[in-house]
């Protein structure tokens, strides 16, 4: 079976596009046919490591969960609110899968089935909590649980963002500034300084090297910032291990390293605490939440500690053996084994990381600014003294 995205057309003449899993392209034109679709275009979907691959906005997955939640809520059926959906007018990827779920729910696919032909949109926590809420017959609380997670991660992650707007636009105009410097300013100052041929001090000569090199080399600084991350990521995704290293790396970098973590452990005991609470075993939960984290030193602890777990190991001891994990973590699940409560003691990590991360946030977006003012002065304080101390050398020596 091999991933496919389809661009089709209805009988009103609207388009429709998504991906979708098939052993063919015949296939995929039959089942479309049933939906009413009439095929376009069908092509190959793009490896997982490229970007564009089609992955829904978050919250456009928020307001489909919410819609969910209130429709079921209301005791429509969940074929006619995934027709809706479908339908309406929404995100073109959401109605997408909004109509293939319900192409598979109306050929008996329970909804959290439906969904695997989706992982991209719905990842494997997500699924196997509707799955719980199936069991149950209910859907609704747990699509409110899920909407509400996702909404408390988008904010965290709105909220790191606006860290790193700023340094970018202060560092890309800081370094067209000093392009134009080394370019344009500094070769006309050398040429000045070398007919008269006095001495020049030693931040003068630094800067005059600094210009020659970067007139020289600089058209190479372009390809190397674009093909060395791309190059590294490629060479990453064929080395699991490296990849591995990388990400433990990230989560020991100054300042952004703790913040990171935070948010990752806070991330992790939100979902371990959802799925458990849903009535999932604890190391289900913890199987499903190591495939769905992003970072691969945290996924390999999880998965150790699931694997110590399985083996008879306490919970609390089975995450200290990981070395991964900090004490507050397994304070806290000690404190949940010995209460019988994990998922409470697990709700109280989320809360404290969260705080933590927050503030953490907050305090680098304060100091960020007057730290980069500093960098900023610092460095057209150097170009200065470099370029007028000698000028005024020149300027003193003139007659009268």
């Amino acid at each position: 079976m091999s991933r496919y995205r389809y661009r089709a057309c209805d009988a009103h003449g609207h388009i429709a596009h998504g991906e979708i899993e098939a052993a063919n392209h015949a296939e995929i034109e039959a089942r479309l046919r049933e939906r009413g679709l009439e095929p376009i275009r069908i092509k190959p979907a793009r490896p997982a490591w490229l970007p564009g691959r089609g992955r829904i906005p978050r919250r456009e997955l928020i307001h489909f969960c919410f819609h969910l939640e209130q429709m079921l809520g209301a005791g429509v059926p969940i074929l006619d609110v995934l027709a809706e959906l479908a339908d309406g007018q929404g995100h073109p990827d959401i109605k997408a899968i909004a109509s293939d779920l319900h192409a598979e729910v109306e050929r008996g696919q329970p909804l959290s089935s439906a969904m695997q032909q989706h992982p991209q949109t719905f990842d494997e926590v997500f699924r196997c909590m509707l799955r719980a809420g199936e069991s149950t017959g209910d859907l609704t609380p747990v699509l409110r649980q899920i909407a509400a997670d996702l909404t408390r991660a988008d904010e965290i992650r709105a909220n790191a963002k606006k860290i790193v707007i700023y340094p970018i636009i202060v560092g890309c105009v800081l370094s067209v500034a000093i392009a134009v410097a080394l370019t344009q300013v500094v070769p006309q100052v050398a040429t000045l300084f070398r007919s008269n041929g006095q001495i020049l001090p030693w931040s003068t000569r630094l800067l005059i090297g600094f210009s020659d090199g970067f007139r020289q080399y600089g058209w190479l600084l372009p390809p190397v910032l674009i093909v060395a991350p791309v190059a590294l990521s490629m060479i990453a995704a064929r080395r699991p291990r490296l990849r591995q290293r990388l990400h433990a790396l990230a989560l020991r970098l100054p300042l952004v390293g703790p913040i990171t973590q935070r948010l990752a452990l806070a991330r992790t005991a939100s979902l371990i605490a959802m799925l458990y609470a849903s009535g999932i075993t604890l190391i289900d939960a913890l199987a499903s939440t190591a495939r769905t984290t992003p970072n691969l030193a945290i996924r390999f602890g999880i998965e150790t500690a699931g694997a110590h777990i399985a083996a008879g190991q306490g919970i609390a001891s089975a995450f200290e053996s990981t070395g991964l994990f900090p004490r507050l973590v397994t304070r806290m699940l000690r404190v949940g084994e010995q209460t019988g409560r994990i998922d409470s003691a697990l709700g109280q990590l989320v809360y404290f990381y969260e705080r933590d991360a927050r503030e953490a946030i907050g305090r680098l977006e304060a100091s960020i600014e007057p730290a980069l003012t500093v960098v900023m002065g610092l460095l057209m304080l150097w170009i200065a003294i470099a370029v007028l101390g000698p000028i005024y050398d020149i300027i003193t020596r003139l007659p009268v």
